[in-house]
């Protein structure tokens, strides 16, 4: 029996009700990121995890800095399919963005470093990216710089150890904690300026909370739940393996997480990466494979939702994703510390 038209009325009010509170849910991005107790914040500190993320010495042969595959003059990222590290080798996923990287409770994108330091110390030592060979031969290197030494007394304590590699990750974290952009169009329209959107971008926002898009990009970040450092909010992807994008985009070849915990159940299972100035970090996805943002939107609904939208949902969701582009904080360039009378990099 086909419902009346009164019950399709209900079930409509209610649905828009629904819709309407969650979008009202949903949260502009705080000004200042989750900092832990054991690395807090200071000026010094600052500006030591500047110049340290800005240093292609921190790479064996001077060539690679953390800014390398993480542009903060631009979206947090290289723009490409796969960063290049030292000697011209290529690494086998895109480089995600380090804005706002600070409000996620799992670093890379299998969620391998549960804290901005776990991950600063990975690339240094990563034969592909920047080459390091150990531990010590980084802290060696960067205690030869008589600068160096100097900021690391006065931010760690004037002590033998001060110079040190856990001393390095935190200080290159402390700085990453300072690239957050907030107020976006989002922001200032949620935080009450009905002006801030276009029309269009609205109706983008309350497409991708309908078709169930906000389930796994949520919170104020759009990567997930808020959640205890480490945990991760992860998610399968293809959720609908079979489509003709599968092959188009290489989407099977990469297991996720399951390259780390080597559970069958983590296989293809991916941090829920952030749509936070998303419009600015194509190519999209792990490998880069996808180059625009209207693409990654149609891979995403038939892959995640198994919808096929029109050319009109479309328009509206890039709509929607532009707004969250944020405003930069002004970056820049650090005056490294100087090694005189010699080189330390390998050839």
């Amino acid at each position: 029996m086909k419902n009346s038209p009164i019950k399709t009325l209900l079930a409509s009010l209610i649905a828009s009700t629904s819709l309407l509170n969650n979008v009202n849910a949903m949260e502009a991005l705080p000004g200042t990121p989750p900092i832990p107790a054991d690395n807090p914040m200071s000026a010094a500190k600052i500006e030591l995890g500047k110049q340290l993320f800005f240093d292609p010495r921190l790479s064996i042969d001077g060539t690679i800095s953390c800014n390398s595959c993480h542009n903060v003059m631009a979206g947090g990222t290289d723009n490409r399919d796969f960063s290049v590290g030292v000697a011209g080798q290529k690494g086998g996923r895109s480089a995600p963005t380090v804005w706002n990287s600070a409000f996620l409770s799992a670093q890379f994108w299998d969620g391998r470093a549960a804290t901005l330091e776990d991950q600063a110390k990975g690339p240094i030592l990563n034969p592909v990216e920047m080459g390091m060979p150990s531990e010590k031969f980084t802290v060696d290197r960067i205690k030869a710089i008589p600068g160096y030494v100097q900021s690391f007394k006065a931010v760690f304590g004037d002590k033998k150890d001060s110079v040190s590699y856990d001393n390095i990750a935190k200080a290159i974290a402390t700085y990453e904690r300072t690239l957050i952009t907030s107020n976006s169009s989002f922001d200032a329209y949620i935080r009450g300026d009905k002006t801030a959107m276009t029309e269009t971008a609205i109706k983008g926002m309350k497409k991708v909370e309908a078709l169930g898009c906000t389930s796994c990009h949520s919170g104020a970040n759009f990567a997930g739940p808020e959640l205890p450092i480490g945990e991760g909010f992860y998610q399968k992807f293809p959720s609908f393996p079979g489509s003709k994008f599968d092959k188009k985009y290489d989407l099977m070849a990469d297991e996720g997480r399951f390259e780390v915990t080597k559970d069958v159940s983590d296989k293809h299972m991916w941090r829920v990466p952030t749509w936070r100035n998303v419009a600015l970090t194509a190519p999209y996805f792990h490998n880069g494979s996808v180059k625009t943002l209207d693409e990654a939107v149609r891979v995403m609904a038939k892959t995640q939702l198994d919808k096929k939208l029109s050319n009109k949902d479309v328009k509206e969701i890039v709509a929607f994703l532009n707004s969250l582009t944020g405003e930069f904080p002004a970056q820049t360039m650090p005056h490294l510390p100087d090694y005189a009378n010699g080189t330390q990099v390998s050839p």
